[in-house]
């Protein structure tokens, strides 16, 4: 009876695409939704009712990564389980110009295993490692594909665990799926990792982990599954084409807050050919993490791992920083009456409301205006430099943070808005140090770039030293009664360097240096001053 049952249930889902853009008794359109599987289950009551149930069916491809692998392609290939053939929709290698026969056993693996599904491509010249990786996830985005996998074609990465890989990405669990022979349940020893390299890919991660902020089992896996939707939001093409493009993947998909699952693999290490440079692996691995934590602290600008945007970032959490020292002024000075000048979303606002005072913020961009409204008594919207004040109060201390570099003409501001002081107020200004240690390498080098944020920001309209920045406060009638100074924000270069962390005393020593020599080490100045006489 069940056969016979199944027997006609498969011969009406047989004949169901016949019925295509009709509906008839219930039965609608199977193959209306492309990248849909549709179910048809019958149910009785009253007679046959059908009832619809869709499936979302994920479109995989498998991307084979091809460099001189012709004595293992064939049981690579042969490795990948029956049941991962038959969902995914395309298995594609790039040959990345071979100098043995990979491309041309490639296509009589295809042709012997009659396997329409397997399709081969040979790159017109080597692109490397990373410049293979961006042909092929073009490659995937381009297909529509929703999940790529990375497959070595030497066999090194285990095809069989295939299947318990694409779970997670498949159930929409994570964006991107890393096969780690160092997590919990793998042993790479016992697959035959030499110690050297187990010793070297646990300190090289260990230090990865510190500098970029993770906690990775290893970094050093070429297993990779890739949700392409997640793909298409980092800028992998700015990524360079060597071996530690797999480490500036990772760093993206940090940056981004995109997910990221780890899964234990075995390991297999057997006669393959090694194409790495170990050294330089390394070291570019480290220069990859540094040049992030760089990034991350505004002293140099990496368009690969700009994925937020974001130009204003709140500075509390350093003790040291602009921010702190500003908001140290607001708790011993107590302001009634506060006047920020670019309040931006509010990060700084918000706690200056909190100490007491009523501010005041005036801000350009229309969209930061209102998230940070709710924090102030009145918000007006428009640039300082040519708006009319003539609405304004009276203030004991105006604010400027990090706002005057932006500005044409700062002398003429200072000189309208200290105006509005009542007496005894005073203003606040911080500054970035254009002679800071760090730019002056750089200029010894030869480069003066400018990035999106930091000292060099590119929409910063003039540079000060302590020199100039005092000459400004006097040009525009200002005493300077104090100047305070921050140190280069080591914690977000070292995150182990943030107060209470094992090595804060280092961001400690930082500061003393940094209150020492001033000029020369100097992050940021800030000027408390009030109108002469």
């Amino acid at each position: 009876m069940c056969f016979a049952s199944n027997i006609a249930c498969g011969i009406i889902l047989i004949f169901i695409p016949l019925y295509k853009n009709k509906t008839t008794d219930g039965i609608v359109e199977p193959a209306t939704f492309p990248g849909r599987e549709k179910l048809i289950f019958f149910r009785p009551r009253f007679g046959f009712r059908e009832e619809l149930v869709e499936q979302q069916q994920k479109r995989i491809g498998i991307f084979v990564i091809a460099y001189n692998a012709v004595n293992k392609l064939d049981s690579t290939l042969d490795r990948i389980p029956a049941e991962v053939w038959d969902k995914v929709e395309e298995v594609f290698l790039f040959d990345d110009c071979s100098t043995d026969n990979t491309f041309y056993a490639a296509i009589g693996y295809k042709n012997v295993k009659q396997l329409d599904k397997l399709t081969v491509h040979r790159n017109q010249q080597n692109l490397r490692y990373g410049g293979n990786q961006k042909a092929g996830y073009q490659y995937a985005i381009a297909r529509g594909f929703d999940i790529v996998v990375m497959l070595h074609a030497d066999g090194q990465y285990a095809p069989e665990v295939l299947n318990n890989l694409l779970e997670p990405v498949e159930k929409n669990e994570a964006d991107m799926v890393f096969g780690s022979r160092m997590a919990a349940g793998g042993n790479p020893r016992a697959g035959g990792m030499p110690l050297y390299k187990f010793v070297g890919n646990k300190i090289l991660t260990w230090l990865e982990n510190r500098m970029i902020g993770m906690t990775l089992s290893e970094f050093h896996s070429g297993y990779r599954l890739y949700s392409c939707e997640a793909l298409k939001r980092i800028p992998f093409l700015l990524n360079s084409n060597e071996w530690h493009f797999d480490t500036e993947i990772l760093i993206q998909f940090h940056e981004a807050q995109l997910r990221i699952a780890e899964r234990p693999i075995p390991t297999y290490y057997g006669d393959e050919i090694c194409y790495v440079n170990g050294i330089a692996y390394a070291f570019n691995c480290v220069r990859a993490a540094l040049a992030y934590r760089l990034h991350k602290t505004r002293m140099r600008y990496e368009p690969k791992y700009d994925l937020s945007g974001d130009r204003y970032v709140y500075k509390r959490a350093d003790p040291y920083s602009s921010h702190a020292q500003i908001l140290n002024w607001i708790e011993q000075e107590r302001p009634e009456e506060v006047l920020e000048i670019g309040t931006a979303s509010g990060c700084l606002t918000s706690e200056v409301s909190k100490r007491g005072s009523a501010v005041t913020g005036i801000e350009e961009d229309p969209g930061m205006a209102e998230l940070a409204r709710q924090y102030c008594r009145e918000m007006f919207v428009g640039n300082v430099e040519t708006m009319d004040l003539s609405g304004l109060g009276r203030y004991d201390a105006v604010i400027f943070g990090d706002v005057l570099e932006h500005m044409r003409n700062p002398q003429a501001v200072l000189q309208k808005l200290s105006a509005l002081l009542k007496p005894g107020g005073k203003i606040l200004i911080s500054l970035p140090n254009v002679a800071n240690i760090w730019v002056r390498i750089n200029l010894l080098l030869g480069r003066f770039n400018y990035s999106r944020v930091g000292i060099l920001d590119e929409t910063h309209l003039r540079f000060f030293t302590l020199k100039t920045a005092k000459q400004l406060a006097v040009d525009s009638g200002l005493d300077v009664v104090s100047t305070g100074v921050t140190p280069i924000p080591l914690p977000l270069i070292l995150p182990s360097t943030s107060k209470g962390r094992p090595l804060s005393f280092l961001h400690v020593l930082n500061w003393s240096l940094t209150k020492l020599r001033k000029t020369l080490l100097g992050y940021q100045f800030i000027l408390v001053c009030r109108p002469k006489g």
